[in-house]
């Protein structure tokens, strides 16, 4: 890929996309990929699982792409699909769950484990890791609102507005997951 098609904004990469250029489509997974990537593990928790959901976001993207609307940021967009893929995930899992009747499904197996690790001082990355785990198990009412304001960086009106809830709705909600979060680690110290 050349420079210059790196220099294009992501409407004109849509557009190049739509007209059969697969190197645009290429170019805004890479531009996009890494945070998105984020977004969606911080949801659920466990790398694998949010490889295989970042893969199914970009190809739902590039089959409904010609429904974006250039007039808004391709990022949000993205993440909205991202966030429904990891709904439709919640949802195959629970149903598995009710179905089988076993919690311990392959799919169950590859989450977080929910147990403190009490017995052992926890590095950094191992506190990362807990708090991603932690984040993963929020209820999503709670869950989503925390991920776009206090990791994707989004202010509480952006957030609001991708949520289809109010501001004041988005401030409760942030306020509930954190004192959960607060709750959860104060009991395992």
């Amino acid at each position: 890929m050349n420079g210059l098609q790196e220099d294009l904004t992501d409407a004109e990469l849509v557009r190049r996309t739509l007209a059969g250029d697969d190197h645009a489509f290429a170019l805004l997974m890479r531009r996009h990929g890494g945070p998105l990537f984020l977004f969606v593990r911080r949801y659920v928790g466990a790398r694998d699982v949010a490889q295989d959901i970042l893969q199914e976001s970009f190809v739902a993207a590039w089959s409904a792409l010609e429904r974006y609307d250039p007039a808004r940021p391709l990022g949000t967009w993205l993440r909205t699909i991202a966030l429904n893929k990891c709904r439709d995930r919640s949802r195959r899992l629970a149903l598995r769950r009710v179905i089988l009747g076993d919690p311990e499904t392959e799919e169950a197996l590859r989450q977080p484990d929910p147990a403190p690790r009490s017995d052992e001082v926890l590095s950094e990355r191992e506190r990362l890791a807990a708090l991603e785990a932690a984040i993963a198990r929020l209820p999503e009412k709670l869950k989503i609102p925390l991920i776009l304001t206090c990791l994707e960086g989004l202010s509480q009106a952006q957030a609001a507005d991708q949520l289809g809830v109010s501001v004041k709705t988005v401030e409760t909600r942030v306020y509930r997951a954190r004192r959960r979060l607060a709750e959860h680690f104060a009991d395992e110290d």
